[in-house]
């Protein structure tokens, strides 16, 4: 049956439209319309939601490692590039390698969702997703890093660079994870 006769669709059970959001018809005690969570979510309904939330974040994260790569595949066609010393080639083409590693591991959940679309395995695409994205911050975070100290060594040549660049990591460190972590242990039920 489809749904307008009162049965259900392929996709799960007939679902009501309220208010602008997706109710179970009986949701009052949840009975023969999935399993629920403490949102009134069903499964499917948590994984869209999960789906969303995780497009936007790797939207934002797919910005920042796009510029800093494109800007970081110029440098090697600049004069100076062939004055640096090994040393300093060697960060870059490092600094290169992590930005190209982050790219591909934030805009692989897009190829993830468009292979696995449509087989009903949204619940584990988020899950795998989630992972590739959170490798993809830890490696940007590495790239920004890397990218920081090159610039800084070959603007400055001072020895206090490497103190700079790890009160910067430390600062990532903290507003990516540590204050996230803090919060999660001392507000989340």
């Amino acid at each position: 049956m489809n749904e307008r006769n009162g049965g259900t669709s392929e996709d799960g059970p007939r679902e009501a439209r309220h208010g602008g959001k997706t109710q179970e018809p009986d949701s009052g005690t949840g009975a023969g319309t999935g399993r629920h969570d403490g949102r009134g979510e069903t499964e499917e309904e948590r994984a869209d939601r999960r789906w969303q939330e995780l497009l936007q974040e790797i939207r934002v994260a797919q910005t920042g490692v796009q510029i800093l790569l494109g800007f970081l595949l110029t440098v090697v066609f600049t004069p100076l590039f062939h004055d640096l010393g090994q040393t300093d080639k060697t960060i870059y083409l490092v600094t290169v390698v992590l930005g190209s590693l982050a790219t591909g591991a934030l805009i692989g959940p897009v190829s993830f969702h468009r292979i696995v679309s449509g087989r009903r395995v949204k619940s584990q695409a988020v899950v795998w997703a989630s992972r590739l994205t959170f490798t993809g911050i830890l490696l940007l975070l590495a790239t920004l890093t890397a990218a920081l100290f090159l610039i800084l060594r070959v603007a400055t040549h001072d020895p206090y660079v490497p103190w700079l660049v790890s009160g910067v990591l430390a600062w990532y460190l903290i507003c990516w994870f540590a204050l996230p972590l803090w919060v999660r242990t001392h507000y989340a039920d």
